[in-house]
Order: structure tokens, then sequence, then C-alpha cells
């Protein structure tokens, strides 16, 4: 079995993963293939063992953080798989390892973890695509695990892959001919890069929650409206629901607030626009407000 690196674990897995970086070591996290019992219902014990089913394409088992137990249905495609694993199942797998798990994408502007959240099309795997064509270090893309309360919060990598709409890949200047879906007739195509891979985790300085008006605008956010925003864009919230998880979800959001900046990030839907939006993130970075409203 080859040994992977992904959000700073060390990944021994029985199912090939091309997406991540292959390493060596002692491994933290095993992935293999089992028989899976009692799947039907979602179920959990304190959230440290979890039992699932992905309909049509997997029962799953996580277990404190290190294992994970895939039973995948008969013909299943293996890229489906692989992002099931790669999605929800690791998202699950960090909550238990004490990450808050945000639907988010992350570069480095300065040294500092630049994060975008949104919901699903608002433009995050966009964003950090045009940051990455404009020489900047990706951190990770749709999945941001935090590590909370142990001084400035930290973002860790997960893998240099890019999940990207065929037009917003055209309009940054990529020959699509050169992707291929994420998994069979998927939207989103992969988008996989050599270079510019920020591999060793870095402090969150700012957050900026992605919306759609008719002009270009940054503008501040209050306190209770970035908690807000952090909820409804966290992962597995739906899927660890024990009261100890919950109750530990909502005092790392209250500490993250706490210590991280957030900016509201207003855009047209105009690819075409991307070098201006990666201007006026660079600017508001380093406090140039030409954009910015209260």
């Amino acid at each position: 079995m080859k040994i992977y690196q992904a959000y700073n674990l060390r990944i021994v897995s029985e199912l090939q993963m091309p997406e991540l970086i292959e390493s060596e070591g002692e491994p933290d996290v095993i992935v293999r293939f089992d028989h899976v019992d009692n799947a039907s219902v979602m179920e959990d014990d304190r959230g440290n063992f979890f039992v699932g089913k992905m309909p049509e394409i997997a029962d799953f088992c996580i277990k404190n953080g290190s294992e994970i137990i895939i039973d995948p249905f008969p013909g299943v495609d293996e890229g489906l798989l692989r992002a099931m694993i790669l999605g929800p199942v690791l998202c699950v797998l960090l909550r238990q390892r004490g990450f808050l798990v945000l639907h988010a994408s992350a570069v480095n502007i300065r040294g500092k973890a630049i994060a975008f959240i949104g919901g699903p099309g608002w433009g995050k795997s966009t964003l950090a695509t045009a940051f990455h064509t404009h020489g900047y270090d990706v951190l990770t893309d749709d999945v941001m695990p935090i590590k909370v309360g142990l001084g400035e919060p930290l973002v860790f990598p997960a893998y240099p892959q890019f999940k990207i709409w065929r037009e917003a890949a055209t309009s940054l200047g990529h020959n699509v001919e050169n992707f291929s879906p994420i998994f069979k007739n998927a939207p989103k195509l992969s988008y996989k890069f050599s270079h510019g891979f920020q591999e060793t985790p870095l402090p969150l300085h700012r957050i900026y929650i992605l919306d759609k008006g008719e002009e270009h605008k940054i503008s501040s956010v209050a306190v209770q409206e970035a908690f807000v925003e952090i909820l409804r864009h966290s992962r597995a919230t739906s899927l660890v629901t024990h009261q100890k998880f919950v109750a530990e979800h909502f005092k790392l959001s209250t500490e993250l607030i706490q210590q991280v900046s957030f900016r509201r990030f207003t855009r047209k839907p105009c690819l075409e626009d991307l070098p201006e939006l990666v201007k006026m993130i660079e600017n508001d970075v380093v406090g140039i407000n030409n954009y910015v409203s209260s």
C-alpha cells in the first residue's frame, strides 16, 4: 500500500489516491476495504466511531480519527469513491481529530492564510485558482481544516488539486483538454498542479465571505454575522451530531471569530474581472482600502 500526505497526516491506503502527494513514514490514518455492518442508518458512539452510507457509492466506518473502512458498492466509479473519501469522509475524520473544518479555499499571501468561504458555485475554487495563476501558493481547495486553541489559528494544507468549472479554467488561460472530470460525468474538472502548493500550515489571517451583487466591493462584517457564516459553511455538521462535538464546534467557532478578521467580498458574475478581484484582495490584505465600505 502507498503512503500519502494530506492535512499534515500520513495516510496509508488500499485505494490508490493519485490526487495526493506520496509520502513515507509511520501512518497516522489507515484507509482499507472491508465489510461494514449496520450502515443503513447514520450512527455514532460519541462521534469517535461513525458508521454511515453514501447511497450507490459505499458504506463506511470512521474510527477515532485514525481509520477509514470502505465497503464500496459493486461497479462504483473509483473517481467517485475517492471524491467521497477526500470530501465528507475525511471531514468527519478531521472533526474527530479536533479540527474546525470549513467549506473553503485558502491561499498564502505574505506568509498568512487568506481564506474564501461560500456555498457551492460561489467562486471559492475559481478565486484560489486565479491567485495560483498570479503566482500565489495554495493551501487547500474545498476542505479547510483549522487548528484552533493553540495560539494563532492554523490552516493545514490539503493536496495540489483544484476542482474547477470548465468556463473558469478557460478564462484563466488553461487548456481544459488537459483536464479530466473529478469523476465520471462530474460537472467540475480536476486540475492537478505541480508547483505553487503550500505544504506547511500557515496562520489564518482573514476570511472573505463570498457574495454576489451588482458591483465588486469589500465590506466589513459584524461579529455575530461572522459567527453565523462560520456555522453555515462548516463541514460534516450534519454527520457528526453528538452533543460533545456540537459543543466543541461552537467553542472553536467562537474562538476563531475572536482571532481572525472577516470581510464580505461581493462580486459581479464576470470571469473576465478575475485579475481585478485578485488585485482587490491584495490591496485589502495590505491595508489599501479603495474598495472597502462599512
